[in-house]
Formats: structure tokens, sequence, C-alpha cells
């Protein structure tokens, strides 16, 4: 075999290969061999057609076998050879493949960048934690107030923050009215049409009003999107919402408080380890922005649009669990890919400049550490490890966390090595 590699930029290579006819001839008799054991040809049994009739008749079919078979071999070996590791599938080029002949192609493959690291300890980097405030705690307690507000029926204008009960009949210019009855929205949740917002705004329970509306030009009807309309709408029923009081009843019906002094100081044991996870965050960005200044580097550019194809299934995925249907929905790829393409090649550069720092310091977590993880994994799951490790196995999670482990490592010792300054 021979192989010659091209430098086509920091994270391109062309591999220019060239297999000996020998083995391909090889190939080719293995593969009239497979093709005669599956043949079927009139005056002859399965597997019984003479070789000449497979070569007359199964020409295709044996090329196909061989390309199948042999070329992702030779490709394999050729990267061993040059000893390269690529980051996505090849680009084959040039691609000649003849019985008797040399098999010969291209293969473009983008493989991840030398990294010549310099300095990354005892860099300054700027943080200052944020600390909680009794206010924060205050506004996590009115949540809980919220949530076992009542609505109660009142004989006043309608106004925001109040439930209101309508009736409805909408009407899209150029198509059918559609009418609803006892329809319920909260006034300014933006829950339903603005301009049906407006107006119930100001009516007494069994006023009535007509209003023109428009909508939006993504919205989840194809058919509505941008169309114009009429409504009527009439206020069946106001409710306005009561918050009950901050005491102990309201702690006691909340969980397992007695007063309302033990519920604050849960919430804010609660509070505080957040807060404590989001400044560890912001340190660690900090240190690693530092550390990616002092090293510029070009990054492998399907790595990059692997990133930005998981971002956008992110909010696919995140419609999803809202109720929406993401197809129906005007996804402007190109536009994404322009938006998302900066933040992606940065967490490109933040994960191989890790990947580099780990493998120089020797960072990464041994056997111990990944069943430590594994064993704190199945108790919050309640399940046996070895089950536990053999179902990570079998989707891939094993590694993705062989790769926080390291990660988290390397933010430590970064950590441990930087002058931070507030």
């Amino acid at each position: 075999m021979k192989v010659e590699v091209e430098e086509l930029g920091a994270c391109k290579r062309r591999l220019q290969v060239e297999e000996t006819p020998e083995v391909v001839k090889e190939a080719w008799d293995r593969a009239f061999a497979h093709v005669q054991k599956e043949a079927r040809l009139r005056g002859f049994r399965k597997g019984k057609v003479p070789l000449s009739m497979i070569k007359l008749h199964f020409a295709d079919d044996v090329r196909q076998e061989v390309a199948r078979r042999l070329i992702p071999d030779v490709y394999r070996q050729a990267l061993a050879e040059a000893r390269l590791r690529p980051v996505e599938e090849p680009d084959l080029e040039a691609v000649k493949l003849e019985e008797n002949a040399p098999l010969s192609f291209s293969a473009v493959v983008e493989i991840k960048p030398v990294i010549e690291l310099g300095q990354y300890t005892g860099l300054e980097a700027t943080h200052t934690p944020k600390p909680l405030t009794d206010e924060e705690v205050d506004h996590a307690l009115e949540h809980f107030r919220e949530q076992q507000a009542e609505y109660r029926t009142v004989e006043r204008a309608a106004d925001i923050g109040d439930l209101v009960v309508v009736d409805y009949t909408l009407t899209p210019e150029g198509m059918e009215p559609r009418s609803e009855t006892g329809s319920g929205f909260v006034v300014g949740r933006n829950s339903v049409m603005p301009e049906m917002e407006e107006a119930v705004i100001g009516l007494l329970p069994g006023g009535s009003r007509q209003v023109r509306l428009r909508f939006a030009d993504d919205h989840r009807n194809e058919a509505l999107r941008g169309r114009p309309a009429e409504a009527a709408v009439t206020v069946k029923e106001i409710k306005e919402k009561a918050l009950p009081a901050l005491d102990d009843e309201l702690a006691k019906s909340v969980g397992p408080f007695e007063t309302i002094e033990a519920l604050r100081a849960e919430v804010r044991k609660g509070l505080e380890a957040r807060r404590a996870q989001e400044n560890r965050q912001a340190l660690e960005e900090a240190i690693v922005e530092a550390v990616l200044e002092r090293h510029p580097f070009q990054v492998p550019e399907g790595l990059v649009l692997r990133q930005v194809g998981h971002q956008i299934e992110q909010a696919r995925e995140r419609l999803r669990r809202q109720g929406m249907d993401p197809e129906r929905l005007p996804w402007d790829y190109p536009k994404l890919l322009e938006e998302l393409r900066p933040g992606a090649e940065k967490m490109v550069r933040r994960t191989l400049l890790l990947e580099a720092i780990a493998e120089k310091e020797g960072l990464q977590p041994g056997e111990a550490d990944v069943e430590a993880e594994v064993e704190r994994v199945a108790r919050a799951s309640q399940r046996p490890a070895p089950a536990v490790r053999r179902m990570m196995e079998q989707s891939g999670d094993l590694e993705g966390l062989r790769f926080s482990l390291r990660e988290a490592r390397t933010l430590d010792f970064l950590i441990g090595h930087a002058r931070v300054t507030s």
C-alpha cells in the first residue's frame, strides 16, 4: 500500500492511497465467491451458478461487494499508516476500482489541530462571587404564595392579573369563523393574542367587544400566518387572584415545615447551593477565557457544524416538551448557522484546549473514578451499578461520563493554578 499525505490546512489533510493489484484480486475473488453463494439464475440451483456466468450476469453485484468491503478496509489501514484520527467521515475522490488493477482514491479528512500549549497556569482572572440577597429569598417565597393562590369571582371590570372566562368568535379573513365558549386565560400572561387581552380589559361580566387582530408570521398554523382577523369577545366571568398570607399555615401546605422561618431557612439553603454552583461556573468561564486568549488555533469545520446541529436539536426538543411540533415552524437554517457559528466555534476551541491540557498534565480519570461516578448514578436511580454501567456502555453515556470527569479535573487544576482577583 502507498499512502501520501498532503496538508491542506491546520485541520485538513488529503490522503492519496493506492493498494496493490494482488490485494484487489483477493477481494474480487472473495466477492465472486460471496455472490456465487446467493446467485439465482434460470437453469441453475442457488449457489451452483458457474463462475463464468457470475462474471457475465452479476458483474455489478461483484463490483459493489468489492467496493463495500475493500475500500473501507484500505481506508482504515491508510489512516493507521498515516497516524491520522479524523473527526468526521471522509470525502472520497477519484476512486479507481477495477479487477486486476490497483485500487486508488484520495480522501479528504478533518483532524484535530496540533495545539502548541503556552502558559495556562499562573494566569490572572477577574471574578467577583455574587452573594445571595434577602430579596431573592423573599422572591422565592412569593413563588410559593403564587402556587397556593386562589381565584375568586368578582363583580367589577377586568384588569391585568385577572382570570377571565370568555366566549369568542374568531373570523380570519377569507376563512370560516370559529367559536369557543368558556375559554379562560389570565390577563397579562401573554397566553393569548395581545389584541384579545386588550379587548377584555375594562369589560364587566356580560360585556362584549369587537376587535381586529393579526396572526403572527410564525404561527403554528401555516394557513393563519400573517392573516388579519375579526374577533367578537364576551366576558362571562372575572376572577381575582387572592394570595395566602406568608405565615406558618403556608409553610405547612408547602411541605414538612412547622413554621414560615423553617421554610425560609430551607429555601435559603437551596438558593445558596444554586448560587454557589453559578459562581463556580462563572469562575470557570473567567479562567477558561483567560487561557483561550493565549491559545489561538483553528478548529475543524465538521466539529463546529456538529455543535451547531446539537444546539438546533436541543431547541427543537425544548419545543416538543412544550407541546409544539418543530416541523411546523419556519426554520431559517442558513440564518441559524450564521448566528450560532461563533458560539459553537468557541465551544469547540474550549473542548479541544481543555483536552490538550488534560493530556499534558495527566488528568485523565482512572477506572476507579469512573466506577465511583457510576455507583453515584446507580444510587440516585436506585438500580444495580453493573446494570447501570451496561446501559451507559450501550448508549455511549459512559464515554460522556469520562469526558465530564476529565473536564472537571482540568478545570479544578486551572482554578488551583490561577491568580483570581475580584
